[in-house]
């Protein structure tokens, strides 16, 4: 099992240049942040990120969940978004969290921060809105008339009144130029991303934790069989005290308008 430590991450402030340019990078970046390399310029990949308890929990009954992960847990996290074009979230997460979705805590580039509300109903009052010169998107269904917050795109798609098609989303991204996508949140977001077969990786950050009861990490459509449960190639790596799993979801990963496989 890998692990990160305080004493390699001065090796960090080139990295997310170095990714970018298709280099490869200093240990332990290179196995942690090697697989999200795309495969081709004109594709995607997309990485799911999580961070649960033990028990497989993201935040209480209530909805708290600041923090589950300790400091090297939300360094990964930051770091991730570093090496990102794009970080997306949906409404509910916005709306619960406020979120900035920056880089704070670690040198490296803002991603495009990126909203799915399907219907619309945001304000421009949230901090994801911030106009610090990141460029920042909503997705909303096609029909629906959105907000308007001076400096923001909107991109509408067809879909559902609660979602939109995860493919769909990476095309559209994809056609402007954002090629390397992080699914932050929330867990609903990501469970949908993934059951769609959307996800080239998903980063799970396990914390030292048990809740005991709360709101579930993921939430995927039931099997009736073991043998009909998702299974894929996991590394682990040691972030301090929590665990991070690297699952490889690539040779799943559903072939849909430019979207693209890992490698």
């Amino acid at each position: 099992m890998e692990r990160a430590t305080a004493e390699t991450t001065s090796s960090w402030v080139d990295v997310p240049h170095r990714l970018r340019a298709g280099a490869a990078l200093p240990e332990p970046w290179e196995k942690l942040f090697g697989p999200l390399r795309p495969a081709v310029p004109s594709g995607t990949l997309a990485v799911g990120q999580l961070g649960q308890t033990l028990d497989g929990r993201v935040a209480t009954l209530s909805g708290h969940s600041h923090y589950i992960n300790g400091p090297a847990g939300l360094d990964h996290l930051h770091r991730l978004r570093a090496v990102v074009d794009a970080v997306v979230v949906g409404a509910g997460t916005v709306r619960a969290d406020d979120p900035q979705l920056t880089v704070r805590r670690v040198a490296g580039p803002n991603p495009a921060r990126v909203v799915l509300d399907p219907r619309g109903s945001l304000g421009g009052s949230a901090r994801v809105f911030a106009a610090d010169g990141t460029r920042r998107i909503v997705v909303t269904l096609a029909g629906v008339a959105s907000r308007s917050v001076d400096g923001v795109e909107t991109i509408a798609l067809a879909g559902s009144a609660t979602h939109l098609d995860p493919a769909a989303i990476l095309d559209a991204l994809s056609q402007r130029g954002l090629r390397r996508v992080l699914i932050e949140g929330g867990a609903r977001t990501v469970s949908h991303f993934l059951g769609a077969g959307c996800l080239d990786r998903l980063h799970i950050v396990v914390a030292p934790v048990i809740l005991g009861s709360g709101l579930p990490s993921l939430d995927l459509p039931p099997v009736a069989r073991m043998s009909d449960a998702l299974r894929m190639p996991v590394y682990p790596h040691l972030l301090g005290d929590e665990v991070l799993f690297d699952c490889d979801l690539s040779v799943r990963r559903a072939a849909a308008g430019t979207a693209n496989r890992s490698r």
